[in-house]
């Protein structure tokens, strides 16, 4: 480690005084302005990391949903996961970290992570559009140089590119090629395969709306489009000529909104979907004959693939296989039905997406989503194995049949992560071999009534949670309360559980009509704010 190139080159980046950030499971996250620092710093961090594992590791740059002024940075495992755990402490450190420690917080983490300083350093580096990206992203190129590391600027990708892109990489090819254009042909060709099994193939064209969120979505898509069959027509809305990233559009606002994004026309029963900023989330949506809004959320996204696997798995003799990974926030429409009529287990974990893969890899078929949108399938090696054995040397034709889909599937979903691109290809290869239509796919179960709150808390630490964030433990007295209040509505469940970023807590109610879901969620906030230290104003009823 040359010590005076550092220093001179982390002037060049000088960490602005009394800023202190943590690494969450969305990497760093701030205003723009603030990161310059952050991001020298996980380039020297990658550096580290690479030479730890003795791989190549990836640098995203991008804050996903978050408002345009916004920035933020991830790094990506070796196989294309988030970064581990443990590093998550080292990166929160080393950001820290005043100027005159830097070189004694690299040893340290060295020394605890057993880092060979002289082996090589491999890092790929993407970014999203937002126009402070380009800079933030030099900023990560001047880390990773100063520490000797190589790297392979992607410029501008979608965060499951770069994620894939690394995971090609390490695995010499197994996964993929870790280019673009080795990305586009891979899902382009397992799609085409998968559309000509569809009962109507070449004698309809396949429209689609979709709403990019003005971010890297749209590039990606159009570069895409090429590789697509056609009959697929992909239309794109909101494509960042005109309008800022992630306003008043998005996976996000159309979610939390409930409504269709700025600048998308709903016409009656069209089938469209919205990407977030980075594109690793995606929602469906319709609007019926009367106007009336329907949202197909991550819960439904998972379903409708579980109950197309669950058909498949059984004709290649590997029925009990799939499990599906849930978090709290799933609607519990969605677990009834997963559970007592498609009968596939169902497992529920803490809120974030590296729990939800991190259990998903448990299982032969892991499907998770977010209700958020952001979920995908995982395969074992063992499943994917003997699927791919059975599509090439099985007897029986159906079987056989059944297996190739299955083998085109798996080369359709993106496995290092939630993949907006690959998830919507997915979503409509199965409607159109299933042929259903976006009502249909709805009408699957109706999802129970449900009201998301935030409570203003002078420390959210004051709520403590247990069993998947399903109970809290702490203050004394709240369980009871809320069971209590659950009690009162019929087909209810409320849970809360603390921000992982801000002094809120988060409260989440459910029931059999909208009014009781409303009511049962401001009874529950009413409870937090009076035994978990409220500030302002208690909240107010719906």
């Amino acid at each position: 480690m040359d010590l005076e190139a550092l220093k001179n080159s982390s002037a060049l980046h000088p960490k602005p005084p009394g800023l202190a950030l943590q690494y969450g499971t969305a990497g760093f996250r701030a205003r723009a302005q603030q990161l310059d620092h952050i991001m020298f710093r996980m380039g020297l961090l990658a550096v580290l990391r690479s030479r730890a594992v003795a791989a190549t590791v990836g640098v995203m740059v991008t804050a996903s949903h978050n408002p345009e002024e916004d920035n933020g940075v991830k790094l990506v495992d070796p196989l294309g996961e988030m970064l581990h755990p443990s590093w998550e402490e080292y990166a929160t450190q080393l950001a820290n970290a005043e100027e005159e420690e830097l070189q004694s917080v690299i040893t340290e983490i060295c020394q605890k992570a057993a880092v060979n300083q002289h082996k090589d350093a491999s890092v790929f580096i993407g970014r999203d559009t937002r126009p402070s990206s380009e800079q933030l992203s030099q900023a990560v190129v001047d880390g990773i140089s100063v520490l000797g590391g190589q790297y392979h600027d992607y410029g501008l990708v979608t965060t499951p590119q770069l994620h894939y892109l690394v995971c090609c990489q390490n695995t010499q090819g197994q996964y993929g090629r870790a280019t673009l254009e080795g990305y586009y042909e891979k899902l382009s060709r397992a799609f085409t395969e998968l559309m000509k099994q569809a009962p109507s193939s070449g004698e309809h064209q396949r429209h689609l709306k979709v709403d990019c969120a003005n971010g890297i979505g749209a590039l990606k898509l159009s570069e895409m489009e090429p590789y697509f069959p056609k009959e697929v027509l992909i239309h794109l809305y909101n494509d960042g000529t005109k309008e800022k990233l992630n306003h008043l559009c998005g996976a996000d606002f159309v979610k939390v909104n409930q409504k269709a994004p700025r600048g998308l026309d709903l016409k009656p029963n069209e089938r469209c979907c919205s990407f977030d900023g980075d594109a690793d989330r995606i929602v469906y949506y319709y609007e019926d004959t009367s106007g009336h809004f329907h949202l197909i959320d991550g819960d439904k996204i998972a379903t409708l693939i579980s109950i197309f696997l669950k058909e498949l798995l059984a004709k290649v003799g590997q029925s009990s296989a799939l499990a599906v990974v849930q978090t709290a926030y799933a609607n519990g429409s969605s677990t009834h039905y997963l559970q007592e009529t498609l009968k596939v287990p169902v497992h529920c974990v803490k809120t974030g997406v590296k729990h939800l893969h991190h259990k998903a890899q448990e299982f032969d078929v892991g499907v998770y989503f977010e209700a958020n949108g952001h979920g995908t399938v995982l395969f074992s090696k063992a499943a994917e194995t003997k699927i791919r054995q059975l599509a090439k040397e099985e007897k029986d034709a159906e079987k056989r049949d059944a297996a190739k889909v299955l083998g085109n599937m798996i080369d359709l979903i993106n496995q290092t992560v939630g993949d907006a691109v690959s998830d919507m290809l997915v979503i409509e290869a199965i409607l159109a071999l299933k042929g259903l239509s976006v009502q249909q796919w709805d009408a699957i179960y109706t999802d129970l009534p449900n009201r998301l709150l935030k409570v203003q808390v002078a420390d959210r630490r004051a709520v403590g949670t247990a069993d998947a964030e399903r109970r809290a433990v702490s203050p004394a007295g709240l369980q009871e309360q809320i069971d209590a209040l659950v009690k009162r509505h019929r087909l209810a469940r409320a849970f809360v559980r603390p921000s992982g970023t801000e002094d809120v807590v988060r409260v989440y109610a459910e029931a059999d009509t909208q009014e009781a879901a409303d009511a049962l969620a401001h009874e529950v906030a009413l409870a937090v704010y009076h035994l978990a230290g409220g500030k302002g104003a208690p909240p107010q009823p719906i």
